[in-house]
């Protein structure tokens, strides 16, 4: 017969008196959506390919005014309804073909008869030309070939509300907002204004003094050489 060395031990569990007690549970109310009002057409209209000119007037061309997509959006970035949305986290051009994505899109995944949506963003409007393949440089400035509308970051593309919750609508402008030509996130207004407040307390809070600003300012290991005038206006911010 072995036997092992290994000592045994015993453990008496304690003794436990389980009571179950039943009480009463207090849920939070359901957000009541008195104050919202549902407009008549609901969904987001149509925009032209082509802005529609008088006859008497050609279609004009223009240059490619790049600070028309950079910096910070200064007007169109709150929401007018306090509720949902998505907005722009980069500068980029809208196109037609985004246009209809995002009407079909959200046109086919909300409710109608208790939400609906707005353009933020105008029809697309500065053209853009371009030369046939194989054409040699020189003979001018080609023709137009499609028109797009520039975003800056922070603006508002569209915005959806009505009777509904954020959760409700989340998935599909995520989804949106992920095939948007630029970077586009999907927001509520109290996501915003926690950010914004974000924003404040950091740039107050802040005690390293070597900030962005601060060593461009002062030409610190000699970045000056390396930075681009739109490094001197928003200070690595926006590019």
């Amino acid at each position: 017969m072995i036997t092992s060395n290994i000592p045994k031990f015993i453990f008496k569990a304690p003794a436990v008196n389980l009571v179950q007690t039943c009480g009463m549970k207090f849920f939070k109310p359901p957000k009541q959506y008195n104050d919202v009002v549902i407009p008549e057409k609901p969904k987001l209209r149509f925009f032209d390919k082509v802005p529609q000119y008088p006859a008497s007037i050609k279609p004009p061309k223009m240059q490619k005014k790049l600070k028309l997509m950079r910096g910070p959006e200064l007007v169109h970035n709150t929401f007018l309804y306090k509720q949902y949305g998505i907005i722009a986290t980069g500068g980029g051009r809208l196109r037609w073909g985004h246009f209809e994505m995002l009407r079909l899109r959200i046109g086919r995944e909300m409710d109608t008869s208790r939400m609906f949506a707005i353009w933020r963003v105008d029809a697309p409007w500065q053209p853009v030309t371009k030369k046939g393949q194989g054409h040699r440089m020189g003979g001018g400035k080609g023709a137009v070939d499609h028109y797009v509308t520039p975003v800056k970051s922070g603006r508002v593309i569209v915005e959806l509300g009505g009777k509904c919750e954020f959760l409700e609508v989340k998935d599909f402008l995520n989804d949106i907002a992920a095939k948007l030509p630029f970077k586009a996130m999907a927001i509520s207004q109290e996501m915003l204004d926690k950010i914004k407040e974000k924003e404040i307390s950091d740039e107050e809070n802040n005690i390293n003094p070597y900030t962005m600003k601060y060593c461009i300012q002062n030409n610190m290991g000699g970045c000056r050489n390396w930075l681009s005038p739109v490094d001197y206006k928003w200070f690595g911010k926006y590019h």
